[in-house]
């Protein structure tokens, strides 16, 4: 069977993140040889957010889309950046005046990937329905060949989201939490998922932010300054196999890679 490999990283947590992504992509991809690298990149910048300066840096260590989120406009500078023909993708389920789009198109070795952008709707900010909005925009795609990331809170969303794109979508993957789940699986019409892929970044403190902060927010109810936590660094991820005549997923496995990584194989 002729196939290939998307290799797709977790969200990348400011300098410490793209640091690691600069020591860990390099192998990756001798190992897992994939055609496409795609990450998620909307806390690159300090822990949250984007610009156009981090967005080149992860362009330049070979990832070829970027996907967004929750924070996709955090930083204002980005927002021309958003709309140049740069491979980048926010949520697409907002007003569609807002910069940017939802969908990008990346074209490698004969296959044509079509690379999606939504935000779930449970416990997060005001979106659009995001059921409503792919039954749309999968009307318009071409390729057979579609990688979704869905950006949400609660797990029971992005696993009902996932159902509902299967045999629609070559793989529909779950970020946002920044915590690896171990749920990653083939769905019968061969959409490949996993509730979040986890995040490319410190491993201690607190999803990437530096624990004191954080407690004394949980603590004190008041607001407090994050800052990205020091100490070891992980790239969460997984590998994707893919049909290439039928854009059907055939494999995924998950992996942690880097000194802060848990017990799961690179």
């Amino acid at each position: 069977m002729d196939s290939y490999r998307i290799l797709f990283c977790g969200d990348v947590v400011g300098r410490p993140g793209r640091q690691m992504l600069r020591e860990g992509l390099p192998s990756l991809v001798e190992t897992h040889e994939p055609l496409f690298v795609i990450a998620n990149g909307e806390n690159s910048a300090a822990g949250v957010g984007i610009t156009p300066d981090t967005a080149d840096e992860l362009f330049s260590l070979g990832v070829d889309a970027i996907t967004l989120g929750n924070h996709a406009f955090h930083k204002r500078e980005i927002y021309e950046y958003l709309n140049t023909d740069r491979a980048i993708v926010r949520p697409m389920n907002m007003p569609p005046s807002n910069p940017g789009r939802g969908l990008c198109t990346i074209e490698r070795g004969g296959v044509r990937l079509a690379v999606m952008n939504l935000c779930g709707r449970v416990f997060m900010d005001s979106y659009d329905d995001p059921f409503r909005e792919i039954d749309r925009v999968l009307e318009m795609v071409e390729t057979s060949h579609r990688l979704i990331d869905f950006h949400g809170e609660a797990t029971s969303e992005k696993i009902a989201f996932a159902q509902y794109c299967d045999g629609r979508a070559t793989a529909v993957l779950g970020t946002h939490t920044h915590v690896q789940t171990a749920d990653e699986r083939i769905l019968p019409e061969g959409t490949a998922t996993i509730s979040d892929v986890g995040m490319t970044g410190p491993s201690q403190g607190v999803l990437g932010m530096d624990s004191e902060a954080v407690i004394r927010r949980f603590r004190t109810s008041m607001p407090h300054r994050f800052e990205v936590a020091g100490g070891p660094s992980v790239i969460c991820g997984v590998v994707i196999d893919v049909e290439k005549e039928s854009g059907r997923a055939i494999g995924i496995r998950r992996f942690q890679f880097g000194e802060g990584a848990r017990s799961v194989e690179a």
